[in-house]
């Protein structure tokens, strides 16, 4: 079982940063990924980054160059920072921890970039 928390969300301008935290009950580099996906109202979840226990880091097209996802071993943490943020970065960010065939997800966390 693994738990996975995440924090960081908030009320930003466009242009603005902010950076999500995630927090997970397992040493993370036992997981074969970790990611961030985000649900805008009426859409679908989609992907926004994942990073694999070996470092590989993959992205959505709309965030590549503003987001950067990274893992802290020691704090069993992943950090989503997103930088240069639009309204259509607004949503539900979740925390997904895929681990021994199973994923997890966090309860989410509201990022609203207003225009």
């Amino acid at each position: 079982q693994v738990q996975v928390v995440e924090s960081g969300g908030g009320l930003v301008q466009a242009g603005g940063s902010l950076r999500l935290s995630c927090a997970a009950s397992r040493i993370i580099f036992r997981f074969n990924a970790m990611g961030w996906y985000r649900q805008a109202p009426g859409k679908q979840r989609e992907l926004v980054a994942a990073i694999t226990s070996g470092g590989r880091t993959n992205y959505a097209d709309s965030v590549k160059g503003r987001f950067t996802i990274s893992g802290d071993n020691a704090k069993n943490t992943v950090y989503l920072q997103m930088n240069s943020l639009k309204p259509e970065d607004t949503g539900i960010y979740y925390c997904n921890a895929d681990f021994a065939r199973n994923n997890y997800w966090g309860q989410g966390t509201q990022v609203t970039v207003s225009s």
